[in-house]
């Protein structure tokens, strides 16, 4: 069953812990999306105070339903959530999955946390899921995520045309990208490989 796959789990790294997203969050996740003021780029999804209660809502009914499951993203030096992440499009009987709906802080963002986040995720994935391919998607317009993505070392699949309108109307084409599972012996290497740099990843 769907809502079996992916049980209630929380991944702990070096730099960050991926714990489940609960509705005591709020307040936090508004704190971590005012550094830099992130729900100002049209081209994302992160919540303000307008939408932070629908926002919460449509997470939480998509994890009932078994398509997704919802992380705080929690900065292990300090406690503080930094942002938030989460598998969704679950897809169970095929055992494939995306990771979306990644934001952070401005102020964390370039410092190696998003590496470390989609490795856990990845890991977890491939690993203990048994999952066959991991999506991500993004914004065509959102250069600076199509970038992070390739530097994970996912491919680019193509872009759905006219793939959703948003609010004011205006389409939106979507980059999809994948890891798939024979692949990821090898991407893994080169996430390692990065998170052990001594300089700060680009991410």
């Amino acid at each position: 069953m769907m809502e079996n796959w992916i049980e209630q789990i929380s991944l702990a790294g070096s730099k960050v812990d991926l714990i489940p997203l609960e509705k005591k969050h709020k307040e936090a996740l508004l704190l971590a999306a005012s550094d830099g003021e992130l729900w100002n780029l049209w081209y994302t999804s992160v919540p303000s105070e307008k939408n932070i209660d629908e926002y919460l809502a449509t997470a939480f009914l998509q994890k009932q339903n078994g398509a997704s499951h919802p992380f705080v993203v929690i900065d292990k030096s300090n406690g503080k959530i930094i942002g938030t992440t989460r598998y969704c499009n679950i897809d169970a009987q095929n055992k494939r999955l995306e990771i979306g709906y990644t934001w952070y802080a401005a102020s964390y963002q370039k410092r190696g946390v998003n590496t470390e986040c989609k490795f856990l995720l990845l890991k977890r994935a491939f690993e203990n899921l048994g999952a066959v391919a991991v999506e991500f998607r993004t914004h065509w317009h959102n250069h600076s995520s199509r970038n992070a993505i390739l530097r994970l070392g996912a491919k680019c699949d193509g872009v759905l045309r006219n793939h959703r309108m948003d609010k004011d109307g205006c389409f939106r084409d979507t980059v999809v990208f994948s890891i798939i599972e024979s692949e990821w012996k090898t991407v893994r290497k080169s996430l390692e490989f990065m998170m052990q740099k001594k300089y700060p990843n680009r991410d």
